[in-house]
């Protein structure tokens, strides 16, 4: 059902590499399909929406605005829902958009800031939020309202102007909650369209539809491959990939506990990925005997099963440092530490999306209410990535402003290193201030 490895066995890194790596045979083929959606809504724009919202979602409005979800809609869907949810939505969306507020603050409050030199020259930094940011996700039988909070509220925080939020709507199935959570959000427009073709709208407008500056939230194939090919022409947030959780476990761990995460995990796709890892031997021993007899209950049981047989470990390793090695060899978007003294592994990390410190701390909580966003980088990419935040919709612009002393002197040195580097126009220029 799932493999055991052994850090000291002669062949591991080469396990390592195979547990870690991801068939992408396919990603050719969608490249195809979707550089000809991208290139037709740059041609035709709403014509274009239309088409691919009849023959993908097979509903055929007449027009892009039908497509719009109006206002009052969201507020009915919000207003509408079961009380338990609707409390369950409000306590995430105020634990989201605090977590935000205060990484906002942490980062100097996203205020401009200026200071002046010996020579009474100004530097400092614009900070403003983007024009307008879009927003995808799923919304059919596979919605995620939560990633409408975790997108959206960030988003609000950092004084973004606009929020379009695309819908996948197949067969017109549509979430309620999914609405009501951009109603919690702030959203500014809702359309419910699609795929790569949503991607396209929003990276290049349709006529009805308006091009945004950065697009983020997490998708299917061909929406994480058209948003790979947009890139450049808008920003995007990054390219996900299947989603994974690695954890670190000692004796002091509940074996249910562990296990049911595992599963949670494993229950997203086939190519979810779980992996445990201790230094105790037995512990393992109980961990694989305990997912045999618990994967029984499961409602995903088919999923979780080929997940963990195709991508899941468990793994022995002699101490806390070759464990640290190993994380930080996988780089998970979540990484639980479950040990006694979760210190004295969270020092040795380096690379992990989200760390859940503690066995009361349940990488679930971070899906839906502790407060940052899920939206974290997958595939090894914490290496150099970071979980979505305020940060990410913002954009800032360096200030200059020369007095006429400092001018002289920095004037001065520009133009020798411009005549080192051979710009004749660039010495000049810093001359011209020289000379007055």
């Amino acid at each position: 059902m799932i493999k055991r490895l052994y850090s000291d066995d002669e062949g591991f890194k080469r396990q390592l590499d195979q547990l870690l790596a991801i068939d992408n045979s396919e990603e050719l083929q969608v490249r195809k399909v979707v550089a000809s959606i991208l290139a037709d809504i740059q041609q035709r724009g709403d014509a274009a929406i239309l088409e691919y919202t009849a023959k993908f979602d097979d509903l055929s409005p007449a027009s892009v605005s039908e497509l719009e979800v109006p206002d009052h809609r969201l507020k009915q869907a919000y207003i509408d829902l079961d009380p338990l949810v609707k409390e369950a939505l409000e306590s995430s969306a105020e634990r989201v958009r605090s977590y935000h507020e205060k990484q906002k603050q942490a980062l100097g409050g996203g205020k401009n800031w200026t200071y002046t030199d010996a020579d009474g020259n100004e530097l400092g930094q614009l900070i403003r939020g983007m024009s307008r940011v879009g927003i995808y996700t799923p919304g059919g039988k596979a919605a995620y309202p939560s990633t409408v909070l975790m997108t959206a509220i960030p988003a609000r925080v950092a004084g973004v102007g606009e929020i379009t939020l695309m819908v996948s709507t197949p067969g017109g199935q549509v979430s309620e909650v999914v609405l009501a959570a951009a109603y919690l959000a702030g959203v500014d427009r809702v359309y419910t369209i699609g795929g790569a073709q949503a991607i396209g709208a929003l990276a290049y407008g349709t006529g009805t539809i308006h091009r945004v500056d950065k697009i983020v939230g997490p998708g299917n194939i061909y929406v994480t491959t058209a948003k790979a090919m947009v890139f450049g022409d808008v920003g995007i947030d990054m390219l996900a990939g299947p989603s994974e959780i690695a954890i670190v476990a000692d004796d002091s761990a509940n074996i249910d506990w562990l296990v049911m995460d595992m599963f949670a995990q494993a229950e997203h796709d086939e190519m979810a990925q779980a992996i445990l890892i201790s230094t105790d031997g037995d512990l393992l021993d109980e961990i694989e005997a305990s997912l045999r007899d618990t994967i029984e209950n499961m409602e995903r049981k088919n999923i979780i099963e080929q997940s963990l047989a195709r991508r899941g470990a468990l793994i022995k390793v002699d101490h806390l440092e070759g464990a640290a090695e190993i994380i930080n060899r996988i780089a998970p978007e979540h990484l639980e530490i479950a040990l006694v003294r979760p210190e004295q592994l969270l020092d040795l990390v380096q690379h992990a999306g989200a760390v859940f410190i503690g066995n009361h701390s349940a990488e679930v909580v971070g899906d839906y209410m502790a407060g940052p966003s899920h939206v974290l980088p997958t595939g090894g990419t914490a290496r150099f990535g970071s979980p979505l935040g305020v940060y990410d919709f913002q954009v800032r612009s360096s200030i200059i402003k020369c007095s006429a002393r400092g001018s002289v002197k920095l004037s001065r040195n520009s133009a020798i290193l411009a005549k080192e580097e051979g710009l004749h126009a660039h010495a000049e220029s810093a001359k011209y201030r020289v000379q007055g």
